[in-house]
């Protein structure tokens, strides 16, 4: 899912023509990194890191 210069430019337009008109400089980039992040972890589950929830929960102490 990696984007093309381009892309990535157009995107980000998008991103930004979606705030709302007080939007600050904290919200563009809280939404990038949002949306960073958010790809990150679909790339990361394409590629087939993923971890079992069951597997999380017992790493944490919590019930299944």
């Amino acid at each position: 899912m990696t984007a093309t210069a381009a892309n990535l430019k157009q995107q980000a337009h998008q991103l930004i023509d979606q705030l709302p008109e007080g939007a600050t400089w904290d919200d563009v980039v809280y939404e990038m990194a949002v949306r960073r992040s958010i790809e990150r972890g679909l790339a990361d589950a394409d590629a087939g890191r993923l971890t079992d929830v069951k597997d999380v929960r017992r790493e944490f102490g919590l019930p299944e």
